[in-house]
């Protein structure tokens, strides 16, 4: 099963659960988010990756990305949080074909805006096998333009359902970025890029390989 029908499946499930009026509020508000032009405002393919240096790993240590990106090639991959389980899901996947990614040697990066503990939660429950950092404050998220604050109107259901946000990413804010991947060439810039204001939409761990393969292949020929 693709990671898209996994995620479709888990959200035909949810819509049953939570009834069609929350269904609309979520569909509606993810609309509205795309309406505002925030892709337009994105990174693109041809960008410098941004060098931002506030990054920390799961146990609280800083982290040079800048550095990290030196050497290899990377995919880089943003998700919302361990409460959201369509980030788990996608986190999963990508664990699946960590192993084909490390072969065309290329490096696998989560990032999210939660704490250090959180995402140390998140790497022990999904047994990642690969860093996760924490982009506490969203400096990485806002230099590459995907980060958003939470709309007034669903932040009565998140709170509902536990998600208090301003705890769990430190930084008193209701700031979330939209899921994007994104693969860097070896020094830092974005080859290609996957920015989706709809969290039920994910890249697929295979279409990062295949555009990690065409990068590889230029680079060789």
């Amino acid at each position: 099963m693709s990671l898209q029908n996994e995620l479709d499946a888990f959200r035909t499930g949810w819509e049953s659960r939570v009834g069609d009026a929350i269904a609309q509020l979520i569909a509606g508000d993810i609309d509205a988010l795309r309406a505002t032009g925030i892709l337009d405002r994105s990174a693109k393919p041809g960008d410098a990756f941004p060098r931002v240096t506030s990054l920390v790993d799961a146990r609280g240590n800083a982290f040079d990305l800048a550095a990290a990106l030196e050497p290899t090639p990377a995919i880089i991959t943003f998700y919302r949080g361990g409460w959201c389980p369509y980030c788990n899901l996608e986190l999963r996947a990508y664990q699946h074909r960590l192993e084909t990614i490390e072969a065309l040697g290329a490096t696998l990066i989560a990032v999210s805006p939660e704490c250090p503990d959180e995402s140390l939660s998140t790497a022990e429950k999904n047994d990642l096998r690969f860093t996760v950092l924490s982009d506490v404050g969203g400096a990485l998220a806002s230099a590459l333009g995907i980060r958003f604050t939470l709309s007034d109107a669903v932040r009565p259901f998140y709170e509902k359902a536990g998600h208090a946000l301003p705890e769990r990413n430190g930084d008193g804010s209701w700031a979330l970025p939209m899921p994007a991947t994104f693969v860097v060439e070896r020094g830092g810039r974005i080859a290609a890029a996957f920015i989706e204001p709809d969290y039920r939409q994910r890249l697929e761990p295979d279409d990062a390989i295949a555009a990690l393969r065409q990068l590889t292949a230029a680079k060789a020929s």
